[in-house]
């Protein structure tokens, strides 16, 4: 039986006043395939304003990846 995959709290880091980057960590397990994780990845990417960050594969099989959306905030005007 397969596991689905799991997320960790989400990060935000400021880059410069009124735009922050916030992260979201997902692990596949090594049971998920290539198209499947691909597909997931591309349905957050589309509906979510997610992009890839970076993707680890560890020595069990195990996919560790990082999605960032980037956050606007309005900055109030005198």
């Amino acid at each position: 039986m397969t596991r689905p995959p799991t997320h960790e709290a989400r990060a935000r880091r400021p880059l410069r006043p009124g735009v922050e980057w916030e992260y979201d960590k997902v692990t596949f397990s090594r049971e998920w395939s290539r198209n499947v994780v691909t597909k997931l990845l591309v349905e957050r990417a589309e509906h979510g304003g997610w992009e890839l960050d970076r993707v680890r594969i560890g020595a069990d099989g195990v996919r560790r990846v990082v999605l960032r959306r980037k956050i606007i905030r309005a900055l109030r005007t005198a």
